[in-house]
């Protein structure tokens, strides 16, 4: 699991119950026929007949973690910045194509920063100096470069930086503006590179710093355009029409389906009481992002990572468009599962789109109570 330190149904009416089930009994009804693809209303067509022919039906788990793990831990983040003038970082990515499952028994061909999904973050103070150096490694097959969303310069450095396989390129900026930025692969064919990987978040602090919190975490979505149906066994390779009609077979959280999730690499996890950051970059490249946490809310949001401006407070979807970031807070009151979802609902039903936050701690029955008819 993820985590680093840093707390019944009320009873029908008499005519309610005459001629018809409970309510809970219909609800339960409602629920199976849901995660079967829909209530169904034709005679004689069960909802287990239904499941069998839709194929697309949710589910909410894998029978085993994907393989090799290119999904970038959460947890795995630069601490918030303890220094008070400006320095300069000698900073350095490796561009590296890896083949690894997006599902089990599914395989395509990424292509990444590091070997993980979303791109190692970067994290320095406004006024430093970063001395960066793109290395693509010589098992490489493509040339890459890296445009950097906080680099004032032409491409923010992707024609300086564009690098064959084997060869290395370095840049030196300075970070004039604080916020969180995306950085990506800019080669001309750069929805393709994106959509497999090639994408991450450099996080300008503001001189001043950030309020502290208990924990944070980094998190990032692209959707992955294949040849083959979502969830079909085999080597997928890529679709540049379906890219081209933005119908991606995947829409996935740390680049793997149910990736953050307990049948996967292990939820994210906090406690009761305890406060934690979102990072968050889409690197798309087409679809924006509708950015929920299911049973909370962001009690915080700064809208495309602008850290000096505002926050919007309690705020229950975010929209991320594509090639941006966000910053989000959120209070841990009760101990429950955080449902981490693209609220375009179709993409966690049917196209890999899920991440989970477990907080665990003292019930408090005061602000929630999932059975009053036992206490």
């Amino acid at each position: 699991m993820f985590g680093s330190s840093q707390k019944p149904n009320a009873e029908p009416s008499s005519d309610e119950a005459k001629d018809s089930p409970s309510r809970r009994s219909f609800l339960k009804g409602f629920g199976t026929a849901a995660a079967a693809g829909g209530l169904i209303s034709s005679p004689g067509l069960s909802v287990l007949d239904a499941e069998a022919k839709d194929t697309t039906a949710m589910e909410t788990s894998l029978s085993r973690a994907p393989d090799p793990q290119v999904a970038a831990d959460p947890t795995d983040l630069p601490p918030p910045v303890d220094w008070s003038s400006p320095r300069t970082h000698d900073i350095s990515l490796k561009c590296e194509e890896v083949t690894a499952e997006i599902e089990p028994g599914v395989e395509f061909s990424y292509m990444t920063f590091g070997g993980q999904v979303p791109g190692p973050m970067i994290r320095v103070r406004r006024g430093d100096t970063i001395e960066f150096t793109l290395e693509n490694v010589s098992a490489s097959v493509k040339p890459h470069n890296i445009d950097f969303h906080a680099v004032y310069g032409t491409g923010g450095g992707a024609e300086a930086t564009m690098a064959p396989p084997g060869q290395s390129q370095s840049i030196s900026f300075r970070a004039e503006y604080p916020g969180a930025y995306i950085y990506h692969c800019a080669v001309p064919n750069l929805d393709y590179h994106i959509s497999s990987g090639m994408f991450g978040l450099i996080f300008v602090e503001p001189e001043e710093g950030l309020p502290p919190v208990d924990r944070e975490f980094y998190l990032g979505q692209q959707e992955v355009y294949t040849d083959k149906p979502t969830g079909e066994k085999g080597s997928h390779g890529f679709d540049f029409e379906a890219m081209k009609r933005e119908d991606p077979t995947y829409v996935l959280l740390n680049g793997q389906k149910h990736a953050l999730t307990k049948n996967a690499f292990g939820p994210m996890t906090a406690a009761v009481d305890e406060t934690a950051r979102v990072f968050f970059v889409n690197g798309g490249p087409n679809l924006t992002s509708s950015f929920h946490p299911i049973g909370n809310v962001w009690t915080k949001a700064w809208r495309e990572g602008a850290i000096a401006s505002e926050p919007e407070r309690q705020v229950q979807t975010m929209t991320v468009a594509p090639g941006s970031c966000g910053i989000f807070e959120m209070d841990f009151p009760v101990p429950e599962t955080v449902k981490i979802v693209d609220h375009a609902l179709s993409r966690v039903a049917r196209k890999g789109f899920l991440g989970e936050i477990k907080i665990e701690g003292e019930a408090q029955p005061d602000i929630f109570d999932p059975d009053p008819g036992t206490t």
